[in-house]
């Protein structure tokens, strides 16, 4: 979504297909292990959030008389501060504004409850933070630490290749991503990185794909190695399928992910590589992708949603039907909202700063129920697209509602695993086990559209509510559109009626193959909804430019199939052999037989590489 308005050599490669990097379901990494403990707010409380029980003290920008107000806007206290340092004592969870007559804005700050226990490794919990673009050195290790005292265990980055390497394998020692990864994994967070736009040496044309596969491979390469340990997961590209950034084919998309696939593994055997994040689920890309047998070269498969709720269920369908498998993340999702007013503040009105928490927490039960391994929150800094107001803090740190929402989040739906949805008619209620302070429960995130009441089996252990903040526990609970945490013993979930939750997609093996297929069609001439290369109506012969990549350290001979509709004929060589990191250019030469001017002709590469494994290109055609 960023910027959409202009945002150690392979010897070990035959080694792989022994192990989980070659499809063995049980043994698909999740990261490499950190070292955590449990976070605690920097002494300087950046962003003027405090812990429940700490006394609050904030800087005001002028003297004089303060009033301060909690999330339903009732005073809390009034204060006469003669300098810029105000004490308000200890204050209970929630998110409160100072105001003063003298002042034309209002001072945020949040008090939010304490972590008990480190937060887990495998929580689901994300954010997309975007570290490196937004904000200079001097305060990476301030919002790091925001995320780590709110139970965010995954954070999505951002980088600029031609930044890191301006000029082919001439890589700048120290950068503003160099940084961003040893402030955040310091902080005990795990990073993910993502760019999306070639050095103008490796294409002229930035938004698309490098033209030789090999440059993604060595850039890949070389930063796996350099962050090790620091960066433990990479999109290759962010939303390739849309016209902003490149509008590239299923078939595209495949070649560049096998490409990326050998480069991070040469850097760092143990990151994990994602799929190059879909943006929309457009059915064409999505059968291209499979039709390219792409999943063995993907650990993760990654994609993002700004839809309404209520498309969660098939949108989340469409995904998982081509993951094989693999577990499901989404590092971008938000249900956002429209700044009014003022255009240098660039706020939401009252009433929506509260909605943008509210549907914060929605978005992440509506995604964990679908069977998420991680969701990842778009955004955390203050950013706008037009009208369009993203992140949850404002631009001096200071909280939106929405980042004291996230914490309850953080806390109350770690380790989150879906159950099910209740049965219950007029709620909508979402059940999950999780380990809220450490503690195994069932935790159930509630709301309705309209007034509903929900009665429970058992009293709760806890409710609260969309601040995280703590609210009277009963049976009966009347329920409204701000959702809910309802806390209720592990051995609850026996006694819920609930609806299961989707199940993964069946696990499909595969052996990541070293011959990388690739092909190359002019930009102009791409038929983007139906994922093809638009032809010529009257063409008689079409020459489409095929190139094939030798990713390992031996030379390989293979034998190549070509599959065609009834009536094509082609010409393509039958035998190919690479030189260990050789990329050749082959010719694809077809004549068509009768197709129709709404048919998609699928032509389909083979090629057999023996123990190296099979490489597959398949494109699609149209008129």
């Amino acid at each position: 979504m960023l910027n959409r308005l202009v945002i150690v050599g392979i010897l070990f490669a035959f080694n792989l297909c022994d192990n989980a990097l070659c499809g063995d379901e049980a043994s698909i990494p999740v990261g490499r292990h950190i070292q955590r403990e449990i976070p605690r707010p920097l002494a300087h409380h950046p962003g003027n959030v405090f812990l429940e029980g700490e006394v609050v003290r904030i800087s005001l920008p002028l003297p004089g008389t303060w009033s301060l107000y909690d999330a339903e806007d009732s005073l809390v206290k009034e204060i006469h501060v003669e300098g810029t340092s105000a004490e308000l004592g200890s204050l209970p969870v929630g998110f409160y504004r100072l105001r003063s007559p003298e002042f034309d804005d209002w001072v945020s700050l949040a008090v939010i409850a304490p972590l008990r226990v480190p937060t887990p490794e495998s929580s689901p919990i994300a954010l997309d933070v975007a570290m490196s673009w937004f904000y200079p050195e001097g305060k990476m290790g301030d919002v790091a630490n925001l995320c780590a005292i709110a139970g965010v265990n995954w954070v999505r980055d951002r980088l600029s290749w031609g930044e890191v390497e301006p000029e082919p394998g001439h890589f700048v020692e120290r950068t503003r991503y160099d940084a961003a990864a040893d402030a955040q994994s310091a902080a005990g967070l795990k990073v993910l990185q993502v760019f999306h736009s070639s050095p103008r040496w490796a294409n002229s044309n930035g938004k698309q794909f490098p033209l030789d596969l090999r440059n993604t491979y060595r850039f890949l390469r070389h930063v796996a190695q350099r962050w090790k340990g620091k960066v433990l997961a990479y999109e290759p590209w962010n939303e390739a399928d849309i016209e902003v950034f490149g509008g590239h084919t299923g078939a595209e998309m495949a070649s560049l992910q096998k490409a990326s696939y050998w480069g991070i593994k040469a850097g760092d055997p143990n990151t994990i590589v994602c799929w190059n994040v879909f943006a929309s689920d457009n059915p064409a890309q999505l059968s291209d992708v499979d039709a390219n047998e792409a999943w063995p070269y993907f650990e993760t498969f990654n994609f993002h949603h700004y839809r309404p709720f209520e498309h969660y269920p098939r949108f989340y369908a469409d995904f998982r039907a081509i993951s094989a498998g693999r577990p499901l993340w989404v590092t971008e999702c938000a249900m956002p909202l429209r700044w009014t007013g003022d255009s240098q503040k660039q706020e939401l009105s009252d009433q929506d700063l509260y909605e943008q928490g509210r549907r914060l927490i929605k978005v992440f039960a509506g995604s964990l129920h679908e069977g998420t391994a991680v969701t990842f929150y778009f955004l955390l800094p203050h950013y706008v697209e037009g009208q369009t107001q993203f992140g949850i803090i404002r631009r001096d740190l200071t909280p939106r509602p929405a980042y004291v929402s996230l914490a309850a989040v953080g806390r109350l739906l770690s380790n989150a695993q879906p159950l099910g949805k209740l049965t219950t008619d007029g709620c909508l209620a979402y059940a999950f086990r999780a380990e809220p302070d450490g503690h195994p429960r069932v935790v159930i995130v509630a709301w309705s559209n309209e007034t509903a009441s929900l009665t429970l089996p058992e009293k709760p252990l806890e409710i609260y509510d969309y601040l995280g903040r703590r609210r009277e526990a009963d049976r009966e609970i009347l329920l409204s559109s701000s959702p809910i945490f309802i806390i209720l013993p592990e051995t609850a979930a026996a006694s819920l009626s609930l609806a299961e939750p989707p199940k993964p997609a069946t696990f499909r093996q595969g052996k990541p193959c070293l011959i990388v297929l690739q092909s190359i069609w002019p930009t102009d001439r791409v038929d983007l909804k139906r994922s093809a290369y638009r032809l010529a109506t009257d063409a008689e012969e079409i020459v489409i430019p095929v190139f094939g990549y030798n990713f390992g350290d031996k030379p390989l001979t293979g034998q190549f199939t070509v599959n065609l509709p009834d009536g094509w004929k082609a010409s393509f060589p039958d035998q190919g052999t690479l030189e260990p990191g050789e990329r050749l250019q082959w010719e694809l030469r077809l004549k068509p037989g009768l197709w129709g001017p709404e048919e998609v002709a699928t032509i389909r590469i083979e090629g057999d590489f023996a123990a190296a494994g099979k490489s597959v290109l398949s494109l699609r055609l149209v008129k």
